[in-house]
């Protein structure tokens, strides 16, 4: 989910070398002073992304851990009803090490925790690594391993490739995607490659797709079969592998998703499908193997390929399987990737020989996260359902994830959110308003634009709608007519649209240009919302002319000086000055005439990456802040004719600005950077003299540098957009 590609270039690009300016003066900074105490709590959105694997521990009731694709790991407090975040102590450095590939837990020593980590497999991503915990995730050792995990990638939602031996509890087994099978004698303290498995691993598999313990049996599925070679592997002695006989082919049990086993029936229960997921599968079968005789049958609720009621096809596959611990032959499974008829998940009470979808008599209540109806009259019962997990203590107690949140009911009818605490979001746009009911509008990848009245409840209004986006691209506000917002995103009734009660309620541009649809990116407006500058850039990185408006949308008129990709920013103080930033040259230009021209001003500043990011101070005009990533802060007081280094900053990711502090005359300063040798998030009460450290080392959440706000009503106060654990904020106390 959530653009990975965006996250990658602004980590990747940050440790570009600095650029020497000729001519450019310096300010002089002054030592740090005393840093002061945080509090940072997640702003209430509810969930917001794809939740990969459930895991009920067998042996202690009311505790299970979640993962998430990009957002860390997750354990369920039952007392509380809510989930505690366990690796938001990972910093910019391990940004790679957010996503969790897989969980693995001990059933005879039930404080032992392990996390497969690794976000991405490709060439730039750093390693995987695996964490080995104690005491439920509150503190943890760490490996780094030699290989490459994919938590985000094709497959993220198929089995846990992580499993403690049931014969030994200090040997761990973990599957790799293009590594083959690694083993560890020691808890997880260093592995090797496990000797005698048969599958070959290459560059651009899936590998093993699931670990699964069937009484002291291990099996082991793989992803890479065409169909008729094997993909389903075990071992008795944990030395000797080989294809178990008998197995199911063809499109429809070409990769195996996800496996549960029945202790009392001695069953191990199989959801394959004809790709790894969550995307692209069309064909899927469900099938069960006795384990005592090696018989095989197949117990598919319902075959892909009927015809839907438009005419359509009803293509999907299979995804989660679980089994009750406490009734035997008892066991879900879930459809994914069915996008005609919705997903649903099967119950059955007499080992898959009969089944009840229970969608049909679902009654779900997402008051507490309404965004879930995705700007309609009610929430669909799900997608991409990959993660299903069935509690051992409780047999009407099911979970199931969703590319946004997790259902769970108690009575197999009435569903309901089961996500507190959980914050998922790759957020990327945020405004604090000076004035109104919202102290926050935030944009973010796969929920669109939110205006969030309350930060500790997820907003009553939902995602933004009149048009619903999926993914927010742009979002400003006019700094004198506050109530005056525009936004932007990819959608399918329109691109863009205004609001004239800061964010409440929308009206859908009345045209836009035909790059929008295909192309949206972010937009301006000027101080007192008479000019919209709105720019277009394709999700491959195509960059296209910028467009004006003056009439809220209802005609637009190229521009064409206007730098192409460049983000625009508006005077705080002056409506017919814009500024952008052209990364390819290193440039700062500027419009006198509300956007309809724009000259260069400064020149020879570092160039070559798109993320560089220009701020206009608050109340001031020609007030430009412009943070360089590896190449430092830089400030222009005279509207970009001249830039001078911030002294004291080694690098800056995103900048923001906040109420001033007592007695001070210019805003506090906010900023993601390093003042030293650490990347972290920072606050400067003097004009950047100094700085001081606000996150500390449990608090960092991986990548931060998309953007930074500081609220100018309440001093102190920040917001933090994080790649995958939401919006964070910090108070001081």
């Amino acid at each position: 989910m959530h653009a990975p590609s965006l996250s990658r270039r602004a980590v990747l690009a940050g440790t570009a070398a600095a650029v020497a300016l000729t001519g450019v003066p310096s300010l002089q900074g002054r030592a740090h002073a005393a840093a002061p105490t945080y509090r940072w709590r997640n702003v209430v959105q509810g969930g917001t992304g794809f939740v990969t694997g459930v895991l009920f521990h067998p042996s202690v009731r009311g505790l299970a851990y979640a993962r998430t694709d990009i957002g860390g790991a997750y354990r369920w407090d039952d007392s509380a009803a809510r989930w505690t975040p366990l690796i938001d102590h990972l910093g910019w450095d391990d940004w790679n090490l957010l996503g969790v590939e897989a969980i693995a837990v001990d059933p005879a020593h039930p404080n032992r925790l392990y996390l497969a980590l690794g976000t991405y497999a490709q060439s730039w991503a750093s390693n995987g690594a695996v964490l080995r915990s104690d005491d439920r995730g509150a503190t943890w050792r760490r490996t780094d391993l030699a290989v490459k995990l994919g938590a985000n990638e094709d497959g993220r939602g198929a089995g846990e490739r992580l499993l403690v031996d049931p014969r030994a509890g200090d040997t761990l087994w973990l599957g790799t995607r293009h590594d083959g099978l690694l083993k560890s004698t020691d808890r997880g303290a260093t592995w090797a490659t496990a000797p005698g498995f048969p599958a070959t691993p290459s560059a651009s598999g899936q590998g093993v797709t699931l670990l699964v313990a069937a009484g002291r049996t291990l099996y082991a599925g793989w992803g890479d079969s065409d169909g008729t070679a094997a993909n389903l592997y075990r071992t008795a002695d944990g030395i000797t592998w080989e294809a178990v006989p008998g197995q199911p082919s063809g499109a429809a049990a070409k990769v195996p998703i996800r496996a549960a086993y029945d202790q009392h029936t001695r069953e191990l229960y199989l959801t394959y499908a004809n790709a790894p997921g969550p995307n692209g599968q069309s064909d899927g079968s469900v099938h069960a193997l006795c384990t005592a005789t090696g018989k095989w049958r197949e117990v598919t609720p319902v075959k892909p390929g009927g015809t839907t009621p438009d005419g359509g096809t009803d293509s999907f596959g299979y995804g989660g399987v679980a089994v009750d611990a406490r009734r035997p032959g008892t066991l879900v499974v879930s459809t994914n990737n069915r996008w005609a008829l919705v997903d649903t998940v099967f119950r059955s009470t007499d080992g898959g020989r009969s089944w009840t979808s229970l969608k049909d008599s679902a009654v779900l209540d997402v008051s507490e996260t309404p965004y879930l109806k995705w700007g309609g009259d009610a929430p669909k019962f799900g997608w991409w359902i990959q993660a299903l997990a069935l509690d051992p203590y409780d047999s009407r107690h099911v979970v199931y994830g969703t590319g946004a949140t997790l259902y769970g009911t108690r009575d197999l009818r009435h569903w309901a959110p089961q996500i507190r605490g959980i914050e998922e979001a790759a957020a990327k746009l945020l405004i604090s308003p000076p004035a109104g009911e919202a102290h926050l509008l935030s944009g973010c990848g796969d929920i669109g634009v939110m205006y969030h009245e309350k930060l500790t409840a997820s907003p009553s209004r939902g995602m933004a709608s009149n048009p619903v986006f999926g993914t927010a691209t742009g979002l400003a506000q006019a700094a004198a007519k506050p109530a005056y917002v525009v936004r932007t995103g990819w959608g399918d009734h329109g691109n863009g649209a205004y609001s004239n009660d800061g964010g409440r309620t929308w009206t859908p541009f009345a045209a836009q240009p035909a790059l929008a649809k295909d192309a949206p990116g972010p937009i301006a407006v000027n101080t007192d919302g008479t000019a919209l500058l709105w720019v277009f850039v394709h999700w491959d990185g195509t960059r296209y002319p910028a467009y004006r408006s003056t009439d809220n949308g209802a005609s637009w008129t190229e521009v064409p000086s206007f730098p192409k990709g460049a983000t625009p920013v508006a005077d705080p103080a002056d409506p017919t000055l814009f500024y952008a930033y052209d990364t390819d040259t290193g440039t700062l230009l500027a419009s006198t005439d509300s956007g309809v021209t724009f000259t260069a001003r400064a020149v020879g500043l570092p160039s070559g990456d798109s993320q560089f990011e220009l701020v206009a101070a608050p109340g001031r005009s020609g007030d430009l802040w412009l943070s360089l990533k590896g190449n430092g802060l830089y400030r222009s007081t005279d509207g970009g004719v001249s830039f001078s280094e911030v002294a004291g900053c080694r690098a800056s990711y995103a900048l923001g600005f906040g109420k001033a502090a007592e007695g001070a005359a210019y805003p506090a300063v906010f900023m993601v950077g390093s003042t030293e040798s650490i990347t972290a998030v920072y606050r400067s009460d003097d004009e950047a003299k100094s700085w001081v450290r606000i996150n500390d080392d449990r608090h960092q959440w991986g990548w931060t540098g998309e953007a930074i706000a500081g609220d100018p009503r309440v001093f102190g106060r920040v917001y933090l957009a994080t790649n995958g654990r939401g919006i964070q904020y910090g108070e001081p106390v």
